[in-house]
């Protein structure tokens, strides 16, 4: 039978049991959707000293419910034995990742049933937290670390954590951390607990607000795009429709995503009217994460 590590989040009567209770069985036909904790974007006149901070990976959510590894919307993957081998029964949370900017390359393999061991080498599972630990942030830091340390596979990695003493030193790591191809900056309160739903207890620096939409129409080109697409019809979650057309490339312009398929955009805030200003299409998301 495959040995599952379960401390040190219960050496501690710290695993919740109500958290392993739902996990759902390997058995499960239809996994359940994560209850996830989720971030809003930063503000300025946070305390940050009340905050963990962390890099901001660029890759695809991954939930390790303890018998399977999902997506954020439940989908489950399809790793090799290797890959997962050994890990606890109780959650994990992190980032499958192939490196700085290499998004679309992760994405490819996830959505693969059957991606060749030589692809999955090529990704990190990067752990940033433990959903099951009844403990505050700190003390959830603590457990994923000391379960990565016992697992000791080169592909599973617990992010690096720090605390911020100013706005200076966040603008300074920004900066430093994107212009080295990193997305953004992560911050964790300190003493939240883990919940599902968005909230500032967690917060995503970037240099840019992004944000998701469905597309429900394409508009014709013009001039050198007169045989291609010209821009997006898109819908936000909350009814806002609106043009996107800068930042799309050749190859998105020759085959858009398709009617009810949704992109991520950046954005500079909002207009009068509640529409993203200066929206630029960033990437269309990959089925796994629909």
């Amino acid at each position: 039978m495959q040995r599952r590590h379960v401390f040190p989040l219960i050496a501690f009567g710290l695993l919740d049991p109500e958290l392993t209770r739902a996990t759902p069985s390997a058995t499960s036909k239809v996994p359940h959707v994560p209850a996830l904790w989720l971030a809003n974007a930063y503000r300025p006149n946070v305390a940050l000293t009340d905050y963990w901070a962390s890099e901001k990976y660029d890759g695809i959510r991954g939930y390790w419910n303890g018998h399977q590894l999902l997506t954020r919307k439940g989908k489950a993957l399809s790793p090799p034995d290797w890959f997962v081998k050994d890990w606890p029964a109780a959650p994990l949370e992190g980032e499958l990742w192939a490196g700085r900017g290499q998004f679309e390359a992760a994405a490819s393999i996830l959505q693969q049933k059957n991606a060749s061991d030589t692809a999955w080498r090529t990704l990190r599972f990067m752990v940033f937290d433990a959903p099951g630990h009844a403990g505050t942030f700190s003390e959830r830091i603590h457990a994923y670390e000391d379960t990565v340390r016992l697992l000791a596979q080169p592909w599973v990695h617990a992010v690096a954590q720090w605390q911020l003493k100013s706005q200076t030193e966040l603008d300074t790591r920004l900066a430093a951390l994107t212009q080295a191809g990193a997305e953004g900056v992560m911050l964790h309160l300190a003493q939240a607990h883990y919940k599902a739903g968005r909230s500032n207890d967690q917060l995503k620096v970037k240099p840019q607000d992004d944000a998701e939409a469905k597309v429900v129409g394409h508009v014709g080109g013009h001039s050198k795009y007169a045989q291609s697409t010209g821009a997006l019809w898109v819908e936000t979650p909350q009814g806002q429709r609106f043009k996107l057309g800068t930042g799309l490339r050749d190859d998105v312009r020759r085959t858009p995503p398709a009617l009810g398929e949704w992109v991520t955009y950046t954005y500079r805030g909002l207009t009068n009217k509640g529409t993203p200003r200066f929206a630029s299409y960033l990437r269309t998301q990959p089925d796994i994460e629909r």
